[in-house]
């Protein structure tokens, strides 16, 4: 996300290079739409944004549940500026001017910091992310693609609350137009195949927002 066209395309061109995909934006309220709508593993920030800065669009993010890793860009290189963005939640911050190789290093180490963990368990359930294969009690359980979806959801975001509205973009797609008992229909039954579906465990309720994966049973 930079306001520079010219910025913005070289590096564009740069990670296309390495294989990425890329969504662009050139402006706060773009940067934040974008994330609503995509799904993004990473998002390169510059902070001189129009409209809402690089920090009001990493505090927002942040709010709003976003775990993805964040590179903030910036011609500021004072201590101040570059704390201010750490502690706003970004990942990593780099200063122009820059070298391509550098901030595609540091582009790739946050990949791979945040990389999701093959195999997550909770209670007697065991979740293979890589093969998309969900255990309970050492026996396969089926799962629908969506159900499955929503389950890796929930696991990616581990420990905050995902909004209905969120789950249904995510895992439906912005032009299904369905309700938030849709969402609640899905959760009942993934309860029924992983949790205790009276008094759930590890996929609860947040009342009045939506739902949380918490692998830890609570007190």
């Amino acid at each position: 996300m930079e306001d520079d066209p010219s910025i913005l395309r070289g590096i564009e061109l740069n990670l296309q290079l390495e294989g990425y995909q890329t969504v662009t934006a050139t402006d706060g309220p773009a940067a934040l739409e974008a994330l609503a709508r995509e799904v993004v593993d990473l998002m390169v920030l510059d902070i001189m944004l129009p409209h809402l800065s690089g920090y009001q669009v990493c505090q927002r993010a942040r709010a709003a549940g976003q775990v993805l890793p964040i590179v903030l860009l910036s011609a500021k290189s004072m201590e101040i500026d570059i704390v201010r963005g750490l502690d706003l939640g970004a990942d990593d911050y780099v200063t122009k001017p820059f070298r391509v190789a550098e901030l595609l290093a540091r582009i790739k180490a946050q990949l791979r910091r945040h990389a999701p963990s093959s195999t997550v368990s909770f209670g007697d359930v065991e979740v293979d992310r890589i093969r998309q294969i969900v255990r309970r009690d050492g026996e396969v359980v089926e799962l629908t693609a969506r159900e499955y979806a929503l389950l890796d959801l929930l696991i990616e975001r581990t420990g905050k609350a995902v909004t209905r509205e969120t789950i249904l973009t995510q895992v439906w797609g912005n032009d299904y137009f369905g309700t938030d008992r849709t969402v609640d229909n899905f959760l009942t039954r993934l309860r029924q195949k992983l949790d205790t579906p009276g008094t759930p465990r590890f996929l609860t309720t947040v009342r009045g927002v939506g739902y949380r994966f918490e692998p830890e049973e609570g007190p």
